[in-house]
């Protein structure tokens, strides 16, 4: 199988390791391309707080290392300028102009962060100041208090939102690769929480296949083994009953590590390769670079 990884986080945002560690390791892994990630930017743009995204002083920098990165390494490694992209709603998403406008390779458009309606409520200081996010991939303290708080203890209720979100970022597009789109399960190990195999929560995922499979500007899902990685999860991102549902829609796939050290490039690729063969599929997606403002994909045998 051919190896790339277009999800990395360097410590430039919440991940380890230089830009060049992770071009050496990429390159003695036998890559044939590697992609940089950092978690875009929000302050400035939202005035949410945050702890994990890349600084708003720091975007200059980022740009400028991993450009140099692929001149450097040109000869041997394909390297991408990217970044994910969060969606929430009325503060920041991929199709936004301004982040239309910063001209990357390529932009993944994730869903981590729930707002929810009531923002009258008395959070800990711990966990809320002044407008800090909470995130259904955070600890699983913080997921309770989006349960419990957020969500008047209705945990469908968030599930629902979590997917809804996801959906509606898929509808408004411009993006080239949707971020571990079953993010909602990382806290629910042995499904503490919710029925990953409730009609009711595969049926979002049979909704965000139609979304997909009838987007004028094609979106590659990844298989994510982020949460494997880091030992989160025991299957990667998304789950094999969601594989198979966007297998029947000929949805585009792609592996992706969500590295946030290099070590975890490559890592549960194997895990990813079964699944998406149970699943049904025969090849996956690599990334080629973009031509014209329209990201270019070749098939992979897996």
């Amino acid at each position: 199988m051919i190896y790339s990884c277009l999800h990395t986080h360097t410590e430039l945002c919440d991940g380890n390791g230089t830009v060049e560690d992770y071009c050496k390791l990429a390159h003695e892994k036998r890559f044939v391309s590697l992609g940089f990630s950092a978690h875009a930017p929000i302050t400035k743009k939202t005035s949410l707080m945050s702890d994990w995204h890349l600084p708003d002083g720091s975007f200059d920098k980022y740009c400028f290392l991993v450009r140099t990165a692929q001149k450097k390494w040109k000869d041997a490694l394909d390297v991408y300028l990217g970044l994910e992209i969060d969606y929430i709603k009325d503060y920041i998403g991929p199709a936004d102009d301004d982040i239309q406008a910063l001209g990357l390779d390529f932009i993944i458009g994730s869903v981590h962060c729930l707002l929810p309606s009531n923002t009258s409520i008395d959070w800990t200081e711990k966990f809320m100041q002044q407008k800090k996010l909470l995130c259904v991939d955070g600890s699983e303290e913080e997921f309770q208090l989006l349960i419990t708080h957020g969500w008047n203890s209705d945990v469908f209720a968030l599930v629902e939102s979590y997917w809804e979100a996801v959906i509606a970022m898929c509808k408004r597009g411009k993006f080239d690769i949707l971020g571990h789109c079953d993010l909602i399960k990382r806290n629910n190990a042995d499904d503490k929480y919710f029925s990953t195999k409730d009609p009711r929560y595969l049926r979002y995922a049979e909704k965000l296949a139609c979304v997909l499979a009838d987007s004028s500007m094609p979106i590659v899902a990844e298989v994510n083994t982020g949460g494997m990685n880091r030992g989160k999860t025991k299957e990667p991102y998304p789950s094999l009953d969601i594989l198979k549902i966007f297998r029947k829609k000929n949805i585009p796939v792609t592996i992706n590590a969500d590295a946030h050290f290099p070590a975890h490039l490559g890592g549960n690729y194997d895990t990813a390769r079964r699944a998406l063969l149970e699943a049904g599929y025969t090849y996956f997606m690599l990334y080629e670079g973009r031509k014209n403002g329209k990201a270019l994909w070749s098939k992979s045998q897996l």
